[in-house]
């Protein structure tokens, strides 16, 4: 069990948590026809947009009200309507996904009432739905918006129907890449199982050429499955944050459900294979049956340069605990744990404590470690240390394919087992070479 500790600091100092804001329009991304909106000033949209084209390296639709100084003071009704009816003109949107930020949450809007109101207003646009999803970004992190979203997609759109046995609902949380979900979804297909991700970033983020160009997302979700969603058999929620959107299914259509915490490692893809073979009533697949002899062995390829090594990581709870827990199966030690919001699961992480907080604490925690794991702005920290950095989470804008990576199954837990295992092992040889450098003088 760990201890879950917070440091007394007026500030965020190299700041690790991304914002609500960013984490919903994440999920609302994995819509299709969608364009995420955010209620709040252009500084908002566009920090948010820069982010996701850096990582992704993708066009990204973002859309904003613009708030000003006036409007911020008079209030906010105004902008939403306008902004709502541009897109509709302009985008044609199947979808909206409207986010708050922190200078309108703080302000109080009342965004609920204003949709209403707007919606009484201008009945040509009541086949677009809007969702909300209320991410102040003066608290919780990009994990947090990023279930905000989800939640208020399935409490908004899916419907009542008759249950199809093979069809099952896929509730992916933040800690999945593009990469895992298509991964995911090939691994529940064998099974002849129906998957409806939601969201499905897997399908619109994932880096494909389109025919033409398109002010909003090309491919994802569908409004379509999104309303079939009521009638799945099953829910599969994918990371503990996924936990209350499941809920809800659970409340409105009586849907059973299971949540997966970690899919990387042999054990997690055991116990996630062996429940879609109870749930489609079908045996484990020859495929995977040999990837998982593929998996041992790298196991045994590489667990030499993974014992006792001493790992420091910056992630979000969900990814954290996957990766905390993927590490100690290879005989690791958790140097130094930081994360950005509270969860349920990090007091039962199988360390000596984590703290909730910046990438200055990280720094000093992470001193006397063999590996650093976190995103791109904790290589100069990396550099300062002189400790090798293994790139996880969002944003990581100093690599290539970002959206293909894989650390899912059997084969993503490969690819992350040699990628890690190469960096220690490029390090013993720096190692070899410094004290046969000195034994030669």
């Amino acid at each position: 069990m760990a201890v879950v500790t917070v440091p007394e600091k007026s500030v965020a100092v190299n700041p690790l948590k991304q914002s609500q804001a960013l984490g919903a329009s994440l999920a609302f991304l994995g819509l299709k026809g969608m364009i995420p909106l955010f209620h709040g000033s252009q500084g908002c949209t566009a920090f948010a947009k820069v982010v996701l084209v850096r990582h992704f390296r993708e066009a990204i639709p973002l859309a904003t009200t613009a708030m000003t100084e006036v409007t911020t003071i008079l209030g906010g009704e105004e902008n939403i309507e306008q902004a709502i009816l541009t897109l509709v003109e302009k985008s044609n949107p199947e979808v909206i996904g409207l986010c708050s930020t922190g200078l309108t949450e703080t302000r109080g809007d009342d965004i609920v009432k204003f949709l209403k109101d707007i919606r009484d207003r201008h009945p040509e646009i009541a086949h677009i739905p809007v969702i909300f999803a209320p991410t102040p970004d003066f608290k919780g992190a990009l994990q947090d918006g990023f279930a905000a979203a989800v939640e208020s997609i399935v409490k908004e759109i899916p419907k009542a129907g008759a249950i199809r046995s093979e069809q099952v609902t896929i509730l992916a949380g933040s800690a999945f890449t593009p990469g895992d979900l298509q991964e995911i979804k090939e691994i529940v297909t064998a099974f002849g199982l129906i998957p409806i991700f939601v969201p499905d970033i897997g399908a619109s983020l994932d880096g494909h050429l389109e025919d033409g160009y398109s002010a909003v997302t090309a491919s994802g979700t569908t409004i379509r499955q999104l309303q079939e969603i009521g009638s799945s058999a099953f829910t599969i929620a994918l990371g503990e944050s996924m936990r209350g959107a499941a809920k809800i299914l659970e409340e409105r259509f009586n849907i059973p459900y299971e949540v997966f915490s970690e899919l990387t490692g042999l054990e997690p893809v055991d116990e996630f294979l062996q429940a879609l073979a109870i749930l489609s009533s079908r045996p484990v697949p020859e495929k995977y049956r040999r990837q998982r002899r593929q998996l041992q062995d790298a196991m045994l390829d590489t667990h030499f340069y993974f014992s006792a090594k001493r790992v420091s990581l910056a992630l979000e709870p969900d990814l954290l605990w996957s990766t905390v827990r993927f590490l100690q199966s290879m005989g690791t030690q958790i140097h130094a744990a930081v994360t950005t919001t509270r969860s349920p699961l990090l007091e039962k992480l199988p360390i000596k404590s984590v703290t909730i907080g910046d990438l200055e604490d990280f720094e000093e925690l992470a001193v006397g470690s063999d590996l650093l794991i976190g995103n791109s702005n904790v290589a100069a920290i990396a550099k300062r240390l002189s400790i090798p950095l293994y790139r996880l989470g969002i944003p990581i804008y100093d690599r290539l394919g970002n959206g293909l990576f894989t650390k899912v199954g059997y084969r993503g837990s490969m690819e992350v087992l040699f990628g890690i295992g190469n960096l220690f092992l490029e390090a013993e040889e720096e190692r070899m070479k410094h004290l046969w450098g000195l034994v030669s003088n």
